[in-house]
């Protein structure tokens, strides 16, 4: 893979993820802004997730009938236009139909990104790929945080759709075309879960997710309705969580070629086990960001040692592999989000101590659940 196409690719992914955390941390000030109640507006996040993972689901397949440029530029067209349409909406109803839009075109991204990762680049060299795209995902993630707690909400949301438009112009004259040879349509989606060890690779990435979402989505509330803090603090709060997740994703990518994928994601189970559990506990707000620094730490490990693990899939399996990854990380996330918000609603920290037993029970099921994914190379 070309560095300059590398580039693009990770770029597309910045913005993509320009305000996907962001969102979390903009529901107290939207909440004020339409004078909606914090639970309502949290809305945004999981009418984006699931219509991006179902979406996601599509993208890996078409790749093999269509130009992945073309689909490309078109759905990042779209996905500029809704954050536009995001930053000018006047009610909750309309933030609620764009954000839906946001995640039906957006999901053609990573899908994409480990496509091309997976089919031109040897085995040894995709973690560090892989840990590098995160890695500008999170840098942008931490960016569209950053000036979450300081600009109005809108722009959060006006940024990425001026950047988008900017870059399809980019990507209409350097983004390489990846028409495919046989322009065949085909959906491997039966046959990749009757092979037993894709089948457990999703069932494990369906529950980290799900488990990971239901927390991450809700501590903006939990630190504005229980703590009490303030916006910039509940920004920079939630920050640290993509500052840590920046070095997270490239470390965790190293370690995933050099230590082996399974070790990376259960060491960064083990950093969201601790976190989680010690949320329980009112400290300050010092020891908040430590917390938030170790949860972002555990989470991209096991991004990136999941995603790296991913990479390996058999030619055949691989774009479905590629759709599948967004697409349960997406729709469980958004599920996670949901039943967070019921379960938080009732009581924060009996939601924070279940979640942790829930991680801690994927912790001691993982090693039977991913290790059979060694298999995956015998049928390369």
């Amino acid at each position: 893979m070309k560095k300059l196409t590398f580039i693009i690719l990770c770029l597309e992914g910045a913005i993509l993820s320009f305000n996907v955390a962001a969102s979390a941390a903009l529901i107290p000030s939207i909440s004020n802004d339409f004078g909606m109640p914090q639970f309502i507006v949290g809305k945004i996040i999981w009418l984006y997730m699931i219509p991006y993972g179902l979406s996601a689901l599509v993208y890996g397949p078409i790749v093999r009938a269509f130009d992945a440029k073309k689909i490309e530029i078109v759905c990042f067209f779209f996905f500029s236009l809704a954050n536009l349409w995001a930053g000018l909406s006047r009610n909750i109803t309309s933030l609620f139909a764009a954000r839906f839009l946001m995640g039906v075109f957006g999901a053609s991204v990573i899908p994409l990104v480990l496509i091309l990762i997976g089919e031109f680049n040897e085995s040894k060299k995709r973690g560090k790929l892989v840990g590098l795209f995160f890695s500008s995902t999170f840098i942008a993630s931490l960016l569209g945080l950053f000036l979450s707690g300081t600009l109005a909400w809108r722009l959060i949301f006006l940024i990425p759709a001026a950047a988008g438009f900017l870059l399809l112009f980019i990507m209409y004259l350097y983004l390489p075309a990846f028409a495919p040879k046989e322009r065949k349509l085909k959906i491997n989606y039966a046959a990749a879960f009757k092979n037993k060890a894709i089948l457990y690779i999703f069932t494990y990435i369906f529950f980290i997710s799900l488990l990971y979402h239901g927390i991450q989505q809700w501590l903006s509330v939990y630190f504005s309705i229980k703590l009490g803090l303030g916006q910039f603090l509940i920004s920079m709060l939630i920050t640290l969580t993509s500052l840590s997740g920046i070095f997270g994703e490239a470390l965790g990518g190293l370690f995933s070629d050099s230590l082996g994928r399974l070790k990376t994601a259960n060491l960064g189970i083990a950093l969201m086990i601790i976190s989680v559990f010690l949320l329980i506990f009112k400290i300050p707000v010092i020891g908040l960001g430590v917390l938030m620094i170790a949860w972002g730490l555990g989470w991209t490990f096991n991004h990136a040692g999941i995603s790296t693990i991913l990479t390996d899939m058999p030619k055949e399996f691989l774009n479905e592999a590629a759709s599948l990854n967004s697409g349960v990380r997406f729709i469980s996330g958004g599920l996670g989000a949901a039943l967070g918000g019921i379960i938080m609603q009732k009581n924060f920290e009996f939601g924070f101590l279940l979640f942790a037993l829930c991680l801690l029970g994927l912790l001691f099921l993982s090693r039977p659940l991913i290790a059979d994914t060694v298999k995956i190379q015998e049928v390369k």
